[in-house]
């Protein structure tokens, strides 16, 4: 299998700007400014890497998150070839190694972060470790791929559109997609910034959740009630791949829980038009983010982004105003929803990964299909926990616990009792 890594720690050119993280980082103390400075000063105080509560973890890191010293590519040369090395490290990652994580790698990711399938031209072809025949899922699928392979133990990225959710679902992780804005996204290239949110995978949720309550602010943080409410969207599980399965697992859920079972016109999808308000006010963000680059440089992009990217210059201003008027009914529909029930249960993905022989139809329907499931927590901003529950096929699925804003720390709690009991 190849590696994940687009920068190794023993590449040589870069081994000083390792070993300033590692003085930087290796040291107790509270965070502070100069941690994420040039000058990357040491903190005063030594303390025992085994209290940290990150001590031991290895950390992988999406290629879109600066680090001080180090380049950042986005997946594409070109990219990396027109910017300049960061001075300063994204805030989140010195949070990481703060608490004791240790630095690993930059990992592959889809080119500009625009894609859910983990395929880039550029690189080495990822391989799923846990689903050979299956594509690894993007556009974080490097730090996704360097958890499951046990290279890593933490993989840092990023989800606009679902790029924690679905590589968590097609290998087998547990991933959060964290409320919009409780994770600064300073210091890294962004996509969408309306949508843009950090997040991470692992292979276990006791360390989710100690990442979690190292990188979000608990005062930023709600409670879910010690009974919840759970909405269950039993039409979109009759349309996933795995409803078997996930049915088995909501009706044991059901036993012990009060379970609401969701009509379809309660979160019917098409007639929110999620994937495609989503599509268009992403689009209309990304090409501002990156359209003047892309005219001027002419980059080399793959066939598919590439065409995407084409059709984002193109959105017009009625259709963003359509699309955000669109958006508001969708936010004012689940905030109705979230009236009657305190968490929403859906499929993370219509089933198990696609083949790597998938063609580009089949990629393409797929990701439309993602979209419209995606699209819900994107659209408000909500934060999303992927629970690694089943295996199909010989690949993994699973499904989602959705919450309101400012759940997450919560949903990670409530995930850890539905799963122990």
């Amino acid at each position: 299998m190849s590696s994940p890594f687009v920068l190794k720690p023993c590449d040589a050119k870069f081994t000083q700007a390792i070993k300033n993280l590692e003085i930087a980082f290796s040291l107790d103390g509270s965070v502070k400014d100069d941690a994420f400075s040039a000058s990357g000063k040491a903190l005063n105080q030594a303390k025992s890497q085994s209290k940290l509560p990150l001590s031991g973890l290895g950390l992988a890191v999406k290629d879109l998150f600066h680090i001080e010293g180090l380049p950042t590519a986005a997946g594409n040369p070109d990219w990396l070839a027109t910017h300049a090395i960061p001075k300063n490290t994204n805030r989140c990652v010195a949070k990481m190694l703060q608490a004791g994580a240790t630095f690993k790698g930059k990992t592959i990711t889809d080119e500009l972060a625009y894609s859910l399938h983990g395929q880039n031209k550029h690189y080495e072809t990822l391989v799923n470790p846990v689903a050979p025949a299956h594509i690894p899922g993007g556009s974080s699928s490097g730090s996704a791929v360097a958890v499951s392979a046990h290279l890593a133990d933490i993989g840092l990225g990023t989800d606009t559109g679902g790029s924690i959710r679905v590589p968590s679902s097609y290998q087998g992780l547990w991933g959060l997609r964290t409320t919009h804005g409780v994770v600064a996204c300073d210091n890294m290239v962004a996509l969408a910034p309306s949508f843009d949110t950090v997040g991470w995978m692992t292979r276990d949720l006791n360390t989710l959740t100690k990442v979690a309550n190292v990188c979000i602010d608990s005062a930023t943080q709600s409670e879910i009630s010690g009974s919840p409410r759970f909405g269950i969207a039993a039409h979109l599980f009759e349309q996933a791949a795995h409803k078997s399965l996930c049915k088995t697992w909501l009706a044991a859920l059901a036993d012990n829980n009060d379970c609401i079972v969701l009509s379809e016109t309660q979160l019917d999808l098409k007639t929110l038009q999620t994937a495609a308000t989503f599509r268009t006010l992403q689009g209309n963000e990304i090409w501002q983010q990156h359209g003047e680059w892309i005219e001027y440089t002419q980059p080399d992009i793959a066939k598919d982004i590439m065409l995407r990217l084409n059709w984002c210059k193109t959105i017009t201003t009625q259709e963003v105003e359509q699309a955000k008027a669109q958006q508001s009914v969708v936010i004012n529909h689940l905030n109705t929803l979230f009236e009657e029930i305190d968490v929403l249960i859906i499929p993370t993905t219509p089933g198990v990964a696609p083949r790597c022989d998938a063609d580009e139809t089949t990629l393409a329907n797929d990701r439309n299909a993602l979209l419209a499931l995606t699209a819900i927590a994107g659209l408000a901003g909500l934060p999303q926990l992927h629970l690694p529950l089943f295996t199909l096929h010989n690949a993994p699925c699973g499904l989602s616990l959705v919450g309101k804003k400012g759940n997450d720390l919560a949903l990670l709690a409530l995930a850890k009792k539905l799963t122990t009991r």
